[in-house]
Order: C-alpha cells, then sequence, then structure tokens
C-alpha cells in the first residue's frame, strides 16, 4: 500500500465559480542564471457536489518545511478574481481582500499564436495561459530555438475568446 505524503485543505465553489490553485516555488540560486525566479504548478483536486456548490480538496504533493505560497483563481461569468495564500504547518491563511492586478489584453480576429515565451529546465513555465469557460491551461507547443539555444513554446489562441494569462514576478520587475 502506497502511503500519500502533502498537505491538503478544502474550499467550497459557489454555484457559476470555478477555482485553480497554483503553488508558487522560488527558483533556487544555482539556476538564477537562465530560469526565471518564480515558477508556478497548478495543483491536483478533486470535487463533490454539495448542494448548489462544489467542495473542492486541493493537494499539495510536496510541502515545504516552513511556507508554501499559493495564487488562488476564481473563475466567474465574466471575471477572475485573485487571491494569495501561505499555508504554515497545518493553517492557511487566505488574503481578506483580493489583490489587484496588472494585466495587458491580448485580443484578435483571427486565430494567433502566443510565442516565445522561455522555459525552464523542467519544463515548468513561468506564464500561465489559462481558458476562463473551462479553467483549462492552453498546452504550449515545444520547439528548440537554434538562434538563442533554449526551449521555447507557443500557443495557439482561439479568435474572438478571452484567455487568462499571469506570471509571478517581483514587485520591483517590469
Amino acid at each position: 500500500m502506497e502511503k500519500w505524503q502533502g498537505k491538503h485543505f478544502s474550499i467550497t465553489d459557489p454555484n457559476g465559480v470555478r477555482t485553480v490553485i497554483y503553488q508558487v516555488n522560488k527558483t533556487e540560486k544555482e539556476f538564477l542564471k537562465d530560469s526565471p525566479k518564480y515558477t508556478v504548478q497548478r495543483l491536483d483536486s478533486t470535487q463533490e457536489i454539495v448542494g448548489n456548490a462544489q467542495r473542492k480538496t486541493f493537494y499539495i504533493d510536496n510541502p515545504s518545511e516552513y511556507e508554501d505560497q499559493l495564487v488562488i483563481l476564481s473563475f466567474g461569468k465574466d471575471r477572475v478574481v485573485v487571491n494569495t495564500a501561505l499555508v504554515q504547518g497545518n493553517k492557511i491563511s487566505i488574503t481578506k481582500k483580493p489583490l489587484p492586478i496588472k494585466f495587458n489584453s491580448l485580443y484578435s480576429e483571427k486565430e494567433t499564436e502566443f510565442k516565445d515565451f522561455r522555459y525552464t529546465p523542467n519544463l515548468k513555465r513561468p506564464i500561465c495561459i489559462i481558458d476562463p469557460e473551462t479553467t483549462e491551461e492552453i498546452k504550449p507547443m515545444l520547439y528548440f530555438d537554434e538562434k538563442t539555444n533554449e526551449v521555447k513554446g507557443k500557443c495557439k489562441l482561439k479568435p474572438y475568446k478571452s484567455y487568462f494569462a499571469f506570471e509571478i514576478r517581483d514587485k520591483k520587475e517590469n
């Protein structure tokens, strides 16, 4: 019998809201030269229906000894609410007010590709593009850029459709 090592917690989504959660990982010093300072990893979850709501249990597979930072994205009909959380021991602290977000819009009336974003050596992206209707990540096609000698990715985006993209950065970065 296998034993699962990690942490878990549950939240309840009201009807019409779908929540996904990402763990924020800080890149170790020796890999910073060729990697982004932060990467994100989507937490696995299970769900059950409770009345008109969905109860989701999220799993942190490799919790740190001290604290884990989380980004909570709650997708509604026409907006995304962004919160952050800290997991310390058996306690989770979630921000009381959603974060203000700086963002840019991508809009096109024809099919387009969002490309040339860098990948870390373990293929975890510093940027995530999410379809707000399904809350699924848009999976990239990987390719090798011979000019820069890097593995890069590109995602196909559909015309007349909204997407949510985010990246974790320090406040002082642009």
